[in-house]
């Protein structure tokens, strides 16, 4: 039986910038774009060309693409114009692109409103607009704004608003829930009816995630008809964001209720770069990924209670529903307060260190672990600090530099200028070295105490240069005059690495300074420090 083929549309480009707080430059456009047409996908929405500057810019740099089509966006023509003088329909005639994507109104509460237009007006601009872009030859499709809602509201109109792109020949009606407030089944319900009037191979699907439906109500959408899938990576969007692609993709090529009868352009040896084309996007967006995302984020194969650890390692389908390595991702065992053997044997065996069930200091290291995690520590979200651990258990972690004292203080100055400053007194081959900062915080002082004097630690200096603090976060546990305070530290270096480290303590300034040291060493031992005299 041969498959249907499904379609799948990105507009990161277009609707994940509107994002708040997302601004793409033309280079980041054109990274994101290179990465969607190696991934496979259909469509590119590059963006909308006469809107702003970068967008515009875009659609004139030479691309060649492999895979995809670049599509412009842009929306029907303005009442009392005609499509032939109106700036923003030539804007799409001159992006050079195959095809162009044009939003409409399809609630007739948004005609009035937000147009101020009548019913037939509206009408007449998706015709005309229809009409110009097919004599055009151009690839069409119309984006129904807010279909789901004006179908709920006038199911007449809404379907007038859809028949009039298709009659003037639309290669693509794709019904939006732009408010992202429909829910699955109604989804489910409205594109069935609608299938009787255009059929699905002509119909797409563009979901927004205000109710946390935008892929359920995309995976009812197609099993209801629609062939076309719009969406974004990692679902960035407006407002609560627009259906994750990164999440649909897998699933129509690992599921078998959609596998068995559809097909999509991206094959098995792309899928497996979902998990980087993931990352891509937050590196180049400077956040953090969000690593509890299904299939692609770093907790989605994380196992933490021992009795999931143990049974992962007799069989992963006991608590994994795909492969992660079949999206690019791995899978982690994590050690906490909730760990057993298994979680530790199975650690330890991915940090490569290879031990006997039966050694005695995997009890050693589970205890000290639970007791560690009774006062503060969490070792599911510091790996480098659990490493160091389990090392300085093993025996496998010299010493390398020395904290014999350190002094911070904080004061005001005349300006009226909170400064922090920081004296710390290290050790190294037995010769101490006196190490001052100042910083905009204790802790910042404190790092920069040591990293201001970095040349002065001799054979280390060379290890230590491109270490960079690139997070810091404080949690106290509790109230009170004894309260604790865990802080956990990220840090990166030149090669790209990022390590998280922690330190606990009654005292938010020891804590830091922890946390600080266990990062320094993680970066000496991963780079084959020599060992102190």
């Amino acid at each position: 039986m041969s498959k249907e083929k499904l379609y799948i549309f990105d507009t990161t480009l277009r609707d994940g910038a509107q994002t708040q707080g997302v601004d793409f430059s033309i280079d980041d456009k054109l990274k994101i774009a290179e990465a969607l047409d190696k991934l496979g996908v259909d469509y590119i929405e590059g963006g909308w060309p006469g809107a702003n500057p970068t967008d515009t810019e875009f659609f004139q740099k030479k691309k060649i693409f492999k895979n995809s089509t670049l599509t412009a966006f842009g929306m029907t023509k303005k009442a009392g114009r005609s499509a032939e003088n109106d700036p923003g329909l030539a804007a799409l005639i001159n992006s050079n692109t195959k095809a162009v994507c044009v939003v409409g109104k399809s609630w007739d509460f948004h005609v009035d409103v937000a147009l101020g237009i009548s019913n037939e007006e509206n009408l007449e601009n998706i015709r005309e607009s229809a009409k110009h872009f097919i004599k055009e030859k151009k690839e069409f499709m119309f984006d129904a704004e807010h279909f789901f809602d004006g179908y709920k509201n006038n199911p007449k109109y809404a379907l007038d608003c859809i028949k009039e792109a298709y009659k003037q020949g639309a290669r693509w009606i794709v019904l939006c829930d732009t408010n992202g407030g429909t829910l699955p089944h109604e989804v489910s319900k409205i594109v069935s009816e609608v299938t009787k009037i255009i059929p699905g191979k002509n119909l797409g699907i563009h979901a927004h995630n205000d109710t946390e439906n935008a892929v359920s109500n995309t995976l009812v959408a197609v099993l209801a008809g629609v062939r076309q899938i719009q969406g974004t990576i990692n679902g960035l969007g407006e407002r609560c964001g627009n259906a994750n692609l990164m999440s649909l993709i897998p699933t129509f090529y690992l599921k078998k209720d959609f596998s068995n009868k559809f097909e999509i352009n991206i094959k098995k040896n792309n899928i497996k770069n979902l998990t980087q084309c993931s990352r891509l996007l937050d590196e180049i967006l400077n956040r953090k990924p969000n690593k509890h995302l299904p299939y692609v984020g770093a907790a989605a194969f994380s196992h933490k209670g021992g009795l999931h650890v143990s049974a992962v390692q007799k069989d992963p389908k006991t608590y994994e529903h795909i492969n992660p390595e079949e999206v690019g991702n791995s899978r982690n065992i994590v050690v906490s307060d909730q760990a057993g053997k298994s979680n530790i044997i199975s650690r330890l065996k991915t940090i490569g260190i290879n031990i006997q069930e039966t050694d005695s200091k995997i009890k050693k290291l589970l205890d000290e672990v639970k007791d560690r995690e009774f006062i503060g520590y969490s070792y599911d979200g510091a790996d480098a600090s659990f490493e160091l651990l389990a090392r300085r258990i093993m025996g496998d972690i010299p010493r390398y530099i020395s904290i014999k004292q350190y002094d911070v203080s904080v004061k005001k100055n005349s300006s009226g200028e909170i400064i922090s400053l920081a004296k710390a007194e290290l050790e190294v081959d037995g010769q101490k070295i006196l190490c001052e900062g100042e910083g905009n915080g204790p802790v910042n002082a404190l790092d920069n105490a040591i990293r201001n004097n970095v040349d002065k630690l001799k054979k280390y200096s060379k290890y230590l240069k491109d270490l960079k603090l690139v997070d810091y976060k404080v949690r106290i546990l509790n109230t009170g005059t004894e309260a604790i305070t865990r802080v956990s530290i990220e840090s990166t270096d030149s090669k790209g690495k990022n390590w998280f480290t922690i330190g606990v303590s009654t005292n938010i300034i020891d804590a830091s300074f922890k946390a600080l040291v266990d990062s320094l060493d993680y970066k000496l031992f991963k780079d084959n420090a020599p060992a102190s005299i």
